[in-house]
This record gives structure tokens, sequence and C-alpha cells, in this order.
């Protein structure tokens, strides 16, 4: 069992920046492929940011692409999301996820984390 904690959300003004962490608990966690998803309000979850268990490989969404970047510090149990220039359309829960397989898919995806709220002013 792997549980995932997020921390490190807020609300930001536009063109700031934010750092989300999130931390497994376990001594499993560099099995896992890691991702971020979020949830915009009244919107499906989307797919932001995903990272390989080794950390020597990362994709990203189109609309955050050049603007996100994750990390992970498998000593740490620990996965980060830095978030710069960040926009109001980026107003969502962001989410933490282990997945089995990489590229992460939702089908493939045994542990989530809770969820931490960002939101971007303008």
């Amino acid at each position: 069992q792997v549980q995932l904690v997020e921390s490190g959300g807020g609300l930001v003004q536009a063109g700031g920046s934010l750092r989300l962490s999130c931390t497994a608990s376990g001594r499993t966690f560099s099995r896992y492929a890691m991702g971020w998803f979020r949830q915009a309000p009244g919107k499906e979850r989307e797919f932001v940011a995903a990272i390989r268990r080794s950390g020597d490989s990362t994709y990203y969404s189109d609309s955050v692409k050049g603007r996100f970047t994750i990390s992970r510090d498998n000593a740490k149990n620990t996965v980060y999301l830095q978030m710069n220039s960040l926009k109001p359309e980026d107003t969502a829960v962001y989410y933490c996820a282990a997945g089995l397989g990489y590229p992460i898919s939702d089908y493939d995806i045994p542990y989530w984390g809770k969820g931490t709220l960002v939101t971007v002013s303008s």
C-alpha cells in the first residue's frame, strides 16, 4: 500500500510560481512512475506531467509544456511539480498519482493522493 500526500498549493497571482510536492509512504516509491493530474471546477480530470521511475524521462501536456517541470527524489520518496508563469486557467485541484507503467495511464494507476488546490488570480 502506498499513500500519497500533496502539499504546496495555494493562491498566487498570474505570472507567479508555485512548487507542489507529493510524498509517498512506504519503501516502494522508486517502483512507480509518478504523475500529476488536475481537475478544474466543472471539468474532467486531465493529465499534466509524468516522470519515469528512474527520473530520466519526463513528458507534459501541451498546456503546461515549457512552464511546468516535474522531478523526483527517490531518496526522499517525493515528486515535485515546479509551476512557473501561472495562468488563471491553471486553477485546479492537483493530484499526485503513482502508476505501474510509463507513459502513465489512468487505467494503470493504483494510488492517488487527495489533492491540493491551486488558485491563480488574474
